[in-house]
């Protein structure tokens, strides 16, 4: 469908080892790269949000981001657009102010909140309290898998597999192999 412009999506993973991928500022950009790369519209937004910038030179606040990029899906006449936004619980919570996930999730809220007919988000995350808060009541349809039998046994499988091909594992006693597939099966959660 993205080939044929019948759709944009952009995808974002979050992750703790990386600083750009456990804030909202880098969901904003890494969101508004990919939108811009898909369509003309949304790229002619975008050059004038940066020749707005000074061409760079001038630092966008994450909120100015946050504006552009909900101005760019709220577009008319443009294809569906699909915000894929892949583990959200790895944004970090931190004490005092607004933590990064705090702010990803907010920010994730206003999107909904925008009710733009042609956009899909798309959150994956293990069920944590904070998260399904608030994701809880803008949810459309949810789904979990936390708890499913299936995802237990794909994570026992994949456990299994690489304990059994892994050339450092093979020289491993059996007892040992069978005491990490039962470690690491029992206590992956789903993960």
């Amino acid at each position: 469908m993205c080939e044929l412009g019948l759709a944009s999506l952009a995808f974002f993973y979050c992750d703790f080892r990386e600083d750009q991928k456990r804030h909202r500022r880098g969901l904003l950009s890494s969101l508004l790269d990919q939108f811009c790369q898909q369509s003309d519209a949304y790229y002619g937004a975008l050059s004038k949000f940066y020749s707005a910038h000074r061409h760079g030179s001038q630092h966008a606040s994450d909120s100015e981001l946050a504006q552009c990029l909900k101005q760019l899906l709220a577009l008319p006449g443009q294809a569906t657009a699909y915000v894929v936004i892949d583990a959200l619980d790895e944004c970090p919570i931190t004490s005092g102010s607004s933590s990064p996930r705090d702010e990803v999730l907010g920010f994730v809220e206003e999107l909904v909140r925008l009710h733009v007919p042609n956009m899909r988000i798309c959150v994956t995350s293990r069920p944590e309290a904070d998260i399904e808060l608030v994701l809880g009541p803008l949810a459309f349809r949810s789904v979990s898998l936390h708890g499913e039998n299936g995802q237990a046994q794909d994570i026992a499988e994949y456990v299994k597999f690489v304990v059994s091909t892994d050339r450092h594992m093979q020289k491993w006693r059996k007892e040992d192999k069978e005491l990490v597939v039962r470690e690491l099966t029992g206590k992956a959660d789903g993960m």
